[in-house]
């Protein structure tokens, strides 16, 4: 199959440009709240808070949002959420005003930071699934597993840079600037998007009661043995593999590598990630699907656990790096599963539940992390959170023989014969 072959359409490449400075100023925006809160408090608990206050409202509202994108138009939904993710950028850029934030208390800046993150939770919420539904209206449907492969290598370039930019913009130019780079990130973002047309609304269902829809959707979910085994895989995985929210513990007090190593450490997982996704265009991932998924999470766990007993800073990096890059193979893996195995007309449903299912354990992963190294302390929290990874993937591969025996060649060469 040519590697290239989604990238011959034209809006599909304007898509990734958007999602490229969405992923980018989203994750920079995370980085830089993590540093500041955590230069405040010097209290690692206040990064798990970070994750919570973006998790719960993404959670609460995931189901519903995935109703609302199947019922919607994507595009203009697609520019709802970049809007709003601007205007949060925009007051977080305006509390990091060195004047506005001598005049609050710590308690009440911390708040307001808090509270813009809530919001964000709400955003996201709708982006993912918005973002999922979008682009099957762009490539036609044999090429499915080369259009997720290459959004979800551009999803893992922007985590690159995105973070590495954060650790260095924060030494040289200051948290207040930071926010304003990823303020013009949201806006270039947005002005783009104008760029892809409408599509239509695929679902033939529209004005459906919304429980019938939501019950419908969370059946169809729970009944995929492929969907449901993928989710429950990488959601277990990444919640207790989410080391990477105590970088900031790490590059101040472990390693003592300041704003710049943390920049690099950041960014490693990113890297890897981005690397393998690009060398997955071309050695594609649908063979034997369910033993790679369980292979990659496998050496996922192993990574978290040496980075954690790691005194060193490049045996650190190289830890991340080979965790970003296998799971990296997961995310292919997992995003080429969901394309495949969803019908067109509950895409927003499924992705809504992806958003819960694996979306939010990244932040329900910083909570867990935040909490354990409280009660037991940085290093062994990670190393309990790599080991917990372990034993999940041990215990899915007991009880499902059929997810480890999933080959998805057979639905790729049926997506090719129904498409034109």
């Amino acid at each position: 199959m040519d590697p290239y072959a989604a990238l011959r359409y034209k809006e599909f490449r304007i898509f990734l440009g958007v999602r490229f400075a969405m992923v980018f100023a989203w994750s920079m925006q995370f980085i830089v709240i993590e540093w500041q809160v955590y230069s405040m408090t010097k209290d690692p608990l206040s990064l798990g808070i970070i994750g919570l206050m973006e998790v719960i409202p993404a959670v609460a509202t995931a189901l519903f949002a995935g109703h609302v994108v199947d019922q919607k138009e994507k595009r203009d939904l697609l520019v709802k959420c970049i809007f709003g993710f601007s205007i949060i950028s925009l007051g977080l850029f305006i509390l990091s005003i060195p004047s506005i934030e001598a005049s609050f208390a710590l308690n009440h800046l911390l708040f307001a930071i808090y509270a813009l993150v809530f919001l964000g939770g709400i955003v996201r919420a709708f982006l993912g699934p918005t973002i999922f539904s979008l682009i099957a209206l762009i490539v036609p449907k044999k090429i499915y597993p080369n259009a997720a492969t290459w959004s979800s290598t551009t999803w893992q370039m922007a985590a690159v840079l995105g973070p590495a930019l954060a650790g260095f913009s924060i030494g040289y130019i200051g948290v207040h600037w930071s926010m304003c780079l990823i303020f013009g990130c949201s806006l270039m973002a947005l002005l783009n998007l104008f760029r892809i047309s409408r599509k239509p609304i695929l679902n033939p269902k529209i004005g459906e009661p919304i429980l019938q829809s939501l019950r419908e959707g969370l059946r169809f979910v729970f009944n995929s043995k492929a969907i449901f085994g993928a989710l429950t895989l990488d959601m277990v995985a990444v919640l207790f593999g989410g080391a990477v929210a105590l970088l900031p513990v790490f590059a101040q007090d472990i390693l003592k590598v300041g704003s710049e190593g943390f920049g690099i450490l950041r960014a490693a997982p990113a890297v890897g990630a981005a690397l393998m996704m690009i060398a997955s265009t071309r050695f594609p991932m649908h063979k034997y699907a369910g033993r790679k998924l369980l292979w990659a999470v496998f050496g996922f766990g192993i990574s978290i656990i040496v980075f954690g007993l790691s005194t060193s800073f490049w045996i650190s990096v190289i830890a991340l790096f080979a965790s970003g890059a296998l799971d990296g193979i997961s995310m292919v893996v997992r995003q080429t599963i969901l394309q495949l195995k969803t019908p067109d007309d509950m895409r927003g449903r499924v992705a809504s539940v992806n958003t819960m299912f694996v979306g939010s354990s990244n932040e329900l992963g910083a909570f867990e992390s935040g909490l354990t190294a409280k009660l037991m302390g940085t290093v062994t929290a990670v190393v309990f959170g790599g080991t917990m990874t372990l034993l999940t993937v041990g215990f899915t591969a007991w009880i499902s023989p059929s997810f480890r025996k999933l080959d998805l060649q057979k639905d790729v060469a049926a997506h090719e014969a129904e498409s034109p």
